[in-house]
């Protein structure tokens, strides 16, 4: 052991009221050890019968949490000990201690210290003093702990609440949005059974069987789609957005033309590629041109732009509608979030395109933006990395 410790004067510090005599017969009972870095000292669990005190070194308290991670409790230096409980009863160790450095430690056995105790009772007192004050502190910090756990909890279980809630409101709009252009569909296919519509109504009567059809098709697609999102890896390979964009813009043409909104697309020159997968990018384009044209009830333009600026490609999509309330901005990517009015507007929906927009693009390793204005429109800004 280096010349420099004191064993005496570090445990008179470590128990205040010891006489220098009884820390000389502290010594004389234990067994002093050397211990080198990354040492296992106590084990959580483990039940032993040893009182450490640190002479020199450091060493690291921790804890196992219920997710198998090691949490840091503590840290300790010369003059500390542990290992107190097993002095009290035969409990467990409740954490684990660790050599951070290389260490020397005093080792008393759990018999060699209450003889000691027996034989003094300044010692006794200022032992039970300063270890009843140790236990103070360690309740102190579980008590935090429960603490900590019990707002963890509460936190968790609002999220379930939250979840279940979503879920719910979910299911129901999922039986509204079908249920709807199902009905609708059904109508007019009695009145076209019927022989009730000739001419140019029963071709309109079509064109509406047809589109409430097309709805359903695509809520079943979102759904399917979303959950394979979770399941299935994405086939990456050289994507040419410019063509892309403009087959997710022309898909929506006639939507929008139905809406009387005119889309414009402005595609930059020399456009490099990305890697990605392009149907998963091109129904992540084709749900922001929807979300765009819904939110655009009075018709107007919508205006597509794609550029790039190494490293990035990126597309703006920029409407004339509703806007978006300040309040709903940073819940829009939300998946069953939805605005059902807007500035006097009635909205369907069930809130998965933009959810989907944005885990496409978080898959490939880009971000989207949005900025809007109530009454004035929104403007969306995805940004995508270049193949490199």
């Amino acid at each position: 052991m280096p010349s420099e410790i004191s064993p005496r004067k570090i445990l008179r510090r470590a128990f205040p009221g010891i006489r220098e005599d009884e820390a000389e017969e502290m010594v004389a009972v234990g067994k002093m050890r050397k211990y080198p870095e990354e040492t296992i000292l106590c084990r959580e669990a483990a039940r032993e019968s040893t009182f450490y005190i640190l002479l020199d070194g450091q060493v690291v308290v921790t804890k196992e949490m219920t997710n198998l991670e090691k949490k840091h409790m503590k840290d300790l230096e010369a003059g500390d000990f542990f290992g107190e409980m097993a002095l009290i009863h035969n409990a467990p160790r409740a954490a684990t201690v660790t050599t951070v450095t290389p260490v020397t430690v005093l080792e008393i056995r759990k018999e060699d210290f209450t003889k000691l105790l027996e034989r003094s009772t300044t010692m006794s007192l200022a032992m039970v003093r300063e270890i009843s004050r140790r236990m103070r502190q360690n309740d102190d910090l579980a008590i935090e702990e429960l603490r900590l756990k019990a707002r963890e909890l509460a936190e968790a279980y609002q999220q379930l609440a939250e979840m279940d809630y979503a879920r719910q409101e979910f299911l129901t709009t999922i039986a509204h949005e079908l249920r709807t252009p199902l009905t609708a569909a059904g109508g007019f296919m009695q009145f076209i059974r019927k022989g009730m519509l000739q001419g140019e109504a029963l071709n309109s009567a079509l064109d509406t069987v047809a589109n409430n059809i097309q709805d359903i098709i695509s809520l079943t697609n979102d759904i399917l789609f979303l959950q394979e999102m979770d399941l299935i890896l994405t086939d990456v390979q050289p994507v040419d957005m410019g063509a892309l964009v403009t087959m997710a813009v022309e898909q929506q043409r006639g939507r929008a033309e139905r809406h009387r909104i005119n889309l414009q697309l402005k595609v930059a020159e020399g456009l490099p590629k990305v890697a990605g997968d392009p149907a998963s990018l091109e129904r992540a384009f084709v749900a922001i041109l929807d979300n765009a044209i819904k939110f655009s009830p009075e018709g107007g333009d919508v205006r597509v732009e794609i550029g790039h600026n190494e490293p990035l490609i990126w597309v703006e999509v920029q409407d004339q509608g509703v806007g978006i309330p300040e309040e709903a901005l940073p819940r829009i990517f939300e998946r069953f979030f939805r605005l059902d009015e807007v500035g006097g507007h009635l909205f369907r929906g069930v809130g998965l395109g933009l959810s989907i927009c944005r885990q496409v693009i978080e898959q490939h390793g880009g971000r989207i933006e949005v900025a809007s204005k109530l009454g004035e429109g929104s403007t969306f800004t995805i940004y995508l990395p270049m193949k490199s």
